[in-house]
């Protein structure tokens, strides 16, 4: 049997094309290649070339429309046993192919030729081509008239052209040769054997028989080379005659060979045009071929030779002319009939045909699985011989099954769709890819596929082949191997990498199974962040750049997870997590892993690690950017077993997830222990060029900053630009809980820097106060027994972030400035670490009033010295005093009004405090911790460890100086009385102004402390303080409607000091018993509208008895002293005379009181009286008398 068998064979020129002299593969390989081409020539092109030199037999040849076939031969083949039977088979030409630069002698090549051709001897034209011959050979006068043709040198269309014409020359040679043949054939008396033929001495009936049969074969084998000369009409009208004979003669052999010739002119005369009816008339007439060879069959030749192959072929001829899907019933039934009979060959090289011609044909019909099926019967007669050239084949055959079997190599497939995988797929693994590549219930088939390919392998010696299908075959089904096969695996392995050249490459990776992890977060100095050039704060409505879904930083858009981005920076180092497995049973040593990037735009650096039996791990790889543009990172590439292959993520992802839904054998990584598979997505990644880096550092550490509650702290933080371009453009802001820690950022220190070259730092000064401890800190910390200096703020993030914004130039330098896009620019978040230690903690606050009666007469003294120019010690006396306790100047008399604060120290430490009135309220906040400094000389406070402390905090001259109505006119009103709009307007602007007035109030108040030398802070009392004169704001912001005051008069000249109100005083140091003393007193008004009063004086003895009623009366008096009805003008004052005579030395008090008639609603609000008619009473201060019995 031959190969590549048709119906249309039987009208081919076979043509031997053999190399001459010492032309090499690749150059006979090129010049075969333009012969090949020219298998067709038309009779109308060699019509130059013919010459007709007696009347053709060929009555019917079509000139115009017909054509001669060549099949060439490379190599040639040696002479067939049928060549009568089929004259197809017949060498009828021989070519020679010389490459003249590399045979200098021609005469000898011209020997060698003719030696070649002798060979064939059915041969009836003999040419060889000698190709680029040298000046003197073209010279060289001793060839001619030979077989040999020069090819001067030309361009290879001009060769092409010349070979064209050099086989319309073979081509008319041979038609005027098949002339001769067949004029000879018919006169002659040519014989035609067949093995089939008894070789046995004839008796006289069989020479008689063998006569008769003669003719008929003759007839058959003119219709061949009828055929073979382009005339169908000439070869039907032979191979009906033949037809006729042998069937008279019974030789159905013969008769079945001329069947098949009819139907080859009968294709040749419908010149390839094909219809139903001629469909059937060929299947009709090859199933009589059939029939006529299995008739020919003799049993006594059965064991020599056979008609079965004839038989087997015109079977395959027939299925191939009717292989298309709309026959595939009929030709599948053609082609198992023959795949059966196949089995019943002699000769094992036709057996191999047949499988090699059924698997093709399953191929053309699509049906993969049963072409795969009988290659593997085409393999496995190759592996049955015992030499390399058909272990190479059996590999080879094999190679062809495994895409139907889905072991194919990565190698086969072509360019890998992992490799070019773009973002828009998000890493997307599809179900029909994992059906695609693993099959479960195909492993045991699958694994003799590549358990054969490997044998091949090693067999025809390619360690490379070997190396892929182990690698296969350990990768796929290790779960079905056991570990010994796993072990002989490795040896395969290994042994395959010792036989290949350092640095091979191959497609299919063996272990370990490698799938990415994660990309790690960037680091918070590293954040990059869009930017905007076209706004001040380019940054705005940028999140940083990063492999997250949500950062705290975002602004709130909405997140798009099949658009992750993720941005890196030129010549800055990277990384990649990925993730290892072992999942066999000996160990796997890595020389080298790294990125396998396509874009080549990142310098991957290669790792090396073991891995013991069944383990995973997971490893970081890095690499560095160096151009700009988008990043490719299918996988990774991987040096093991000796061999460097490329691992793909998608692949390993599709293969987890194939073992999620129960498509593959095994998850690697689940056997191995490793966490369940979470499918991570390949962001697109973008370079962008060099930017700033800025690298922080906070002086004495990077570590947590302890503070105590309400201390205060500069706290210096170092910024380093370690990048290689410099920072132009800066901005500082806060993020994050706790923000008013941060009392002042010097980040004029930092703009004044810019721009910052690389290697330059700067220092900037951050003052923090931290913060109070929530009450369930204090006490979480309490419950656990833990100390009070030990207390730190428990909560994550509690602390406030230090973000700075920064950026390069807008232009990347060596580039033109109308970029598209300016580079980006980044973020850098300093976490300011602020431990909170628990501080001086709070007990209770509360309002103290105190009222010192004035002495009248006791500052004639001070007076005296005054006058006397002592003027260093007054002042030193009464600048501390003056500090606590001064006149109101309201109420006439010594005013002290104190906060208690209650303070507690739960600490290790000792602290201090003091407490200042800024009555001028210019903090100035960033030299806080210099005014903290500035007030050591404060009265200051010690409270020791477990020890609690009060703290008197002074509230001095807060009164407002006039009760006006527009303050308490609707804030003390009845219910009812005030129901419109305006009323409620009012009453919101009125405790809007106490508010304010109490805020201004807390606001001049500071108690500061001080902890050793360096620790220093200010408690924080403002809700403290609140609290406590929420409830009598009125009392302390608030003037009585009416003050009362005494002063002395000298009667005897009439001259009274009114400009002194307490502090004056008569001749000595006191008043004089027994002597008229002349008094005043004084009441004012302090509201805006006039007062009617009636006015009543009392003095009273140290008892608190009455000392001017009844009849123990120890004092006189000279005047009004009770119902004296006045009218107090509107911010004025008036005074009433009168004058006492003291019986008894000793101590007095002076009262003034007073019944106002006609309360307006101002004076009831801020007596706190509803009722219209109850009367209202304003009692002044106590002032003390000092009575002296002698001068």
């Amino acid at each position: 049997m031959e190969p590549d068998a048709s119906i249309e064979t039987s009208s081919m020129i076979r043509v031997a094309v053999i190399p001459i002299s010492d032309v090499t593969p690749l150059l006979f390989r090129d010049y075969a290649a333009m012969l090949i081409r020219h298998h067709t020539v038309s009779l109308s092109s060699i019509s130059s070339f013919y010459t007709e030199h007696q009347k053709s037999p060929f009555a019917h040849q079509p000139w115009e429309s017909g054509s001669l076939r060549f099949k060439f031969i490379l190599g040639g083949s040696p002479p067939s046993p049928w060549e009568d039977f089929q004259s197809n088979r017949k060498i009828l030409a021989v070519i020679g192919i010389c490459h003249c630069p590399s045979a200098p002698d021609l005469r000898s090549v011209a020997d060698q030729f003719t030696a070649a051709s002798k060979t064939y001897s059915s041969s009836l034209v003999q040419r060889c081509f000698a190709f680029c011959p040298v000046d003197s050979q073209l010279e060289d006068e001793s060839v001619k008239g030979s077989n040999l043709i020069l090819f001067p040198p030309a361009d290879r269309q001009t060769q092409e052209f010349h070979l064209q014409t050099m086989v319309q020359d073979i081509a008319a040679s041979l038609l005027m040769e098949f002339e001769k043949w067949v004029l000879q054939a018919e006169s002659g008396g040519t014989v035609f054997k067949t093995p089939l033929d008894s070789q046995a001495s004839l008796s006289s009936e069989e020479v008689i028989k063998a006569k008769k049969r003669r003719l008929g074969r003759a007839q058959k084998t003119i219709g061949d080379y009828c055929l073979l000369a382009g005339s169908p009409v000439d070869a039907n009208a032979h191979y009906s005659t033949s037809l006729e004979l042998t069937r008279l003669t019974a030789d159905f052999f013969w008769y079945a060979g001329a069947m098949e010739g009819s139907v080859c002119a009968l294709l040749m005369d419908r010149m390839g045009h094909k219809d139903p009816v001629l469909e059937d008339e060929v299947k009709y007439r090859y199933n009589s071929v059939i029939l006529h060879y299995r008739k020919s069959f003799i049993q006594d030749n059965a064991q020599r030779v056979s008609p079965l192959s004839f038989e087997l072929e015109a079977t395959l001829k027939l299925a191939r002319f009717l292989c298309r899907r709309e026959l595939a019933s009929d030709v599948v039934e053609l082609l198992t009939a023959t795949a059966d009979g196949a089995t019943s060959l002699i000769d094992a090289s036709d057996k191999l045909v047949v499988y090699v011609e059924i698997a093709r044909l399953f191929g053309e019909l699509g049906y993969h699985r049963k072409a795969a099926f009988f290659s593997r019967q085409v393999a496995q007669l190759y592996l049955q011989q015992d030499n390399k050239f058909a272990a190479i084949s059996a590999m080879q055959v094999l190679a062809m099954t495994t895409k139907a079997y889905r072991v194919q190599s990565r190698a086969s497939i072509g360019p890998s769709n992992d490799a070019g995988q773009t973002h828009a797929d998000g890493g997307k693994v599809h179900h029909h890819s994992i059906v695609s590549l693993f099959e479960s219930q195909w492993s045991t088939l699958q694994m003799v596929v590549l358990r054969e390919i490997l044998l091949s392998a090693v067999r025809a010696g390619d360690p490379l082949a070997a190396w892929s299908a182990a690698a296969r075959l350990l990768r796929s089904y290790y779960p079905l191997i056991t570990p010994a096969g796993q072990n002989g695996l490795f040896g395969a392995l290994v042994n395959s990498a010792e036989r290949l050249p350092l640095g091979t490459r191959c497609s299919d990776p063996a272990l370990p199974f490698v799938r990415l992890h994660s990309f790690p977060l960037h680091s918070s100095q590293m954040d990059i962040v869009k930017r905007n050039p076209a706004r001040e704060d380019w940054w705005a409505g940028a999140a940083p750049s990063g492999p997250f879904i949500y950062t705290p930083f975002s602004k709130g858009e909405p997140n798009n997870s099949n658009k992750q981005e993720l941005t890196w920076v030129v010549g800055e180092p990277v990384q990649v997590l990925v993730e290892l497995a072992n999942p066999c049973g000996f160990e796997v040593m890595v020389e080298s892993i790294y990125l396998s990037v396509h874009s080549g735009n990142l310098d991957a650096f290669p790792v090396s690690v073991s891995l013991p039996p069944n383990s995973s791990k997971v490893i970081t790889l890095s690499g560095i950017p160096t151009n700009e543009g988008l990043v490719s990172i299918p996988g990774c590439i991987v040096h093991c077993f000796g061999v460097i292959t490329e691992h793909f993520f998608k692949e390993v992802d599709g293969l987890i997830i194939g073992a999620t839904q129960g498509l593959v054998l095994s998850d690697p990584f689940r056997s191995c222990g490793a966490a369940k598979f979470k499918n991570v997505l390949l962001p697109s990644i973008t370079v962008v060029p060099s930017l700033p880096l800025l690298v922080s550092h906070i002086a004495g550490g990077d570590g947590s900053v302890m503070l105590y509650e309400g201390e205060i702290r500069d706290v210096w933080i170092s910024l380093a630009n370690a990048g290689t371009v410099p920072v132009e453009q800066a901005h500082i802001s806060l993020s994050g809980k706790n923000q008013d820690s941060v009392v002042t950022v010097a980040s004029e220190t930092l703009r004044s820097a810019l721009p910052l070259k690389p290697g330059a730092e700067v220092t900037i000064r951050v003052t923090l106060k931290a913060w109070q401890l929530s009450k369930t800190d204090s006490d979480a910390a309490a419950s656990k027994g833990m100390p009070g200096s030990s207390v730190r703020q428990a909560k994550d993030g509690s602390s406030p972030l230090l973000l700075i914004h920064y950026a390069g130039p807008l232009t990347t330098p060596g580039e033109p400035e109308t970029v598209s896009a300016p580079p980006p620019g980044r973020r850098l978040v300093i976490p300011l670490n602020i431990c909170v230690l628990q501080g001086l903690s709070f007990v209770k606050a509360r309002l103290l009033s105190m009222e010192i009666p004035a002495r009248i007469g006791e500052a004639c003294s001070t007076q005296a010295q005054l006058e006397r120019g002592n003027t260093e010690q007054v002042n030193g006396s009464e600048r501390h005093a003056d500090r606590l306790v001064k006149i109101d100047p309201n109420r006439g008399s010594w005013g002290l009004r104190l906060l208690e604060l209650e303070l507690y120290n739960p600490t290790d430490v000792v602290f201090e405090t003091s407490v200042s009135v800024d009555m001028e309220n210019t903090s100035n906040q960033e030299n806080l911790s210099d005014n903290i400094s500035a007030e050591h000389g404060e009265p200051k406070t010690r409270i020791d460890r477990d020890y609690t402390a009060r703290v008197l905090i002074p509230l001095e001259n807060f009164k407002l100086p006039v009760l006006d109505g527009s303050i308490l006119g609707n804030s003390f009103q009845n219910n009812g009385t005030s129901g419109s709009r305006n009323n409620s307007f009012s009453e919101k602007n009125i405790k809007a102004e106490l508010n304010a007035s109490i805020k201004n109030l807390i606001s001049k108040i500071k108690v500061r402390w001080q902890s050793g030398r360096n620790s220093s802070g200010e408690l924080d009392i403002k809700d403290a303080i609140q609290a406590a004169l929420q409830a009598s704001v009125m009392d302390v912001l608030l003037p009585d409607p009416l003050t009362f005051g005494f002063r002395l008069a000298k009667a005897s000249s009439g001259d009274i000091n009114v400009d002194r109100e307490v502090k004056s005083c008569v001749s000595g140091d006191s008043i004089i018993a027994h002597e008229m003393t002349a008094m005043e007193v004084l009441v004012r008004n302090n509201t805006k509208e006039a007062i009617r009063i009636n006015l009543s004086i009392a003095c009273k003895d140290v008892a608190g008895e009455n000392c001017m009623e009844g009849d123990k009366a120890t004092v006189l008096w000279e005047g009004v002293l009770s119902g004296i009805s006045m009218e107090v003008p509107p911010l004025e004052e008036v005074k009433h005379a009168f004058s006492l005579y003291f019986l008894i030395p000793g101590e007095y008090t002076m009262l003034a009181a007073a019944m106002i008639y006609d309360a307006n609603e101002v004076l009831r609000a801020r007596a706190r009286s509803d009722a219209l008619d109850e009367p209202i009473f304003c009692r002044g201060p106590p002032y003390h008398v000092r009575v002296s019995g002698t001068r």
